[in-house]
């Protein structure tokens, strides 16, 4: 609470044309954005993009941006600023993976594919939620079962797990990024983690379903 409290200053500041108001209240963010790039980035293209970049340029559209937000802030600031970094690497990460498609001659999946760090750290923080086995060495074959059971719940299951585990957003900025009330954050939450649960518990460590004896 006492960070969104000293973001509403800032904002209350950076309205009446407070420059300093409007740097400290960029660049305080500046680490949460990059962890959040840093997080996201899909390993196969993570040697050609440096989120360090992706976080500058982010803000420096904020910036030119600011004003208009401003003048109508309909979301809460944090949730406003990512959603430009997101939508920006997104682009750069596609643009790399259209590349690497025609320099390989085949199809190359789009989707976003994690880094083995951040399954690492998404295995630790689901096993605290009591969500798959405990992580005490997070090897490929540890991290190739999330990756697995993510890939079997929906997108939607997906996404949220990912930025409350993950990013560690609030449930209030989650429903800023996802555009939905309280009650359906938490409800979709819930569901997500049930199915992961339920389908790690029935993973046979190796990817596939345990049959019935």
């Amino acid at each position: 609470m006492r960070a969104e409290s000293d973001t509403d200053l800032l904002l209350k500041r950076a309205e009446t044309g407070d420059e300093a108001a409007v740097d400290t209240l960029l660049l305080r963010h500046r680490h949460r954005l990059r962890a959040m790039v840093g997080a996201r980035l899909d390993r196969r293209v993570a040697a050609r993009i440096d989120p360090s970049d992706v976080v500058q340029e982010s803000l420096l559209e904020a910036y030119r941006r600011l004003p208009d937000y401003l003048a109508d802030r309909q979301v809460p600031f944090y949730p406003w600023l990512r959603q430009i970094a997101w939508e920006r690497l997104v682009r750069l990460q596609r643009r790399h993976l259209v590349a690497r498609k025609r320099a390989v001659g085949r199809e190359v999946a789009l989707d976003a594919v994690l880094s083995d760090d951040s399954m690492a750290v998404l295995a630790s923080r689901l096993h605290k939620t009591g969500v798959g086995p405990p992580p005490r060495v997070v090897n490929a074959e540890l991290r190739g079962r999330i990756q697995a059971a993510l890939e079997q719940v929906s997108e939607a299951d997906r996404e949220v797990v990912i930025l409350r585990h993950l990013e560690q957003l609030s449930i209030r900025e989650i429903m800023a990024v996802l555009d939905l009330k309280e009650s359906a954050v938490k409800l979709r939450l819930l569901r997500a983690l049930e199915r992961l649960r339920s389908y790690l518990d029935d993973d046979d460590g190796l990817g596939r379903t345990r049959q019935p004896e």
